[in-house]
């Protein structure tokens, strides 16, 4: 068994399927987002690990698995929130048990990257983080203050930019319907204008879905109204329509879409259009997902 502490439900980003699910917090120390379901089971509150209790777990699985092991992605939520010097003595915990190791990626909040130098977030990339996944959710303020992300345009933008500079990828998501009907236009628009800003590596969008219900997003958001198939289709055309990106993977392809995207903007963006604008107007020609395949 590896010796890892795991306190159920676990949660890692689809790419992490091969890597090493090293805690380092519980839960998710924000964890107000309404149309997020990650974190709010009652065992799920937030705590920071003992740093004794993470690098033991690393010394031991080192000395199991330690020529084996790959990839690490530091959980729960936002490993980011910790102190650079514990990011960094984790950092080196990991070198020095797993030596095999050559990616260290973690969820990052934005907001956990506004107490942290430029030169401290590139003292992390040195000491081996490679790869962060950043839930921006949306580019709009209005979308995002709605949702209570505790987040805007400018803080995401720049802990991106402060990512980029220091060399570390970034993998951005985005939901296409997070502003329900009244600001479909502007959460595309908008969200688009923030990857043109940042470049970020990798780029997804997932549809906005609530497997548990809809009471607790409501709560906040009480005149959203979901989008239908259609119109999440519109707001996907607008949102690739605005993208001027140089070099960026982008995917569309979680269980939650109804339409499979993949490809490499600006590269394949026309190609793209043009699928998703088939959709728009000739859905039944188009290679869509039936309904009990989204897996919601």
């Amino acid at each position: 068994m590896i010796p890892i502490r795991y306190v159920e439900p676990v949660y890692r980003p689809p790419s992490e399927a091969e890597s090493l699910i090293l805690p380092v917090t519980d839960g998710c120390s924000w964890n107000h987002c309404t149309f997020c379901e990650m974190y709010t089971a009652p065992q799920k509150k937030f705590r920071a690990r003992d740093d004794a209790e993470i690098v033991e777990s690393i010394r031991l699985t080192g000395q199991r698995y330690g020529d084996q092991v790959r990839r690490v992605f530091l959980a729960d939520g936002d490993a980011l929130v910790l102190p650079t010097r514990r990011l960094l003595a984790i950092l080196a915990a990991i070198r020095e048990h797993m030596p095999a190791v050559r990616r260290i990626s973690s969820y990052c909040l934005p907001r956990n990257l506004r107490k942290k130098s430029q030169s401290e977030i590139d003292d992390l990339a040195a000491a081996g983080l490679s790869m962060v996944y950043v839930g921006a959710e949306s580019g709009d303020d209005q979308v995002l203050e709605a949702v209570k992300k505790g987040e805007t345009y400018a803080s995401t933008c720049e802990a991106l930019n402060k990512l980029g500079a220091a060399g570390i990828t970034r993998s951005v998501m985005i939901l296409n319907g997070l502003g329900g009907k009244v600001w479909t236009q502007q959460h595309g628009e908008n969200s688009a204008r923030l990857a043109n800003e940042t470049q970020p590596e990798y780029l997804a969008t997932l549809v906005v879905s609530f497997p548990l219900g809809e009471e607790r997003f409501r709560a906040g958001f009480p005149d959203w109204e979901p989008l239908g198939q259609h119109e999440l289709f519109v707001e996907m055309e607008a949102f690739l329509s605005h993208l001027e990106l140089k070099r960026t993977v982008f995917r569309s392809d979680h269980a939650s879409n109804w339409l499979v995207l993949k490809g490499t903007l600006g590269a394949d963006k026309e190609r793209l259009l043009a699928q998703v604008r088939q959709a728009i107007t000739a859905p039944a020609s188009a290679p869509l997902r039936p309904a009990w395949a989204r897996g919601l």
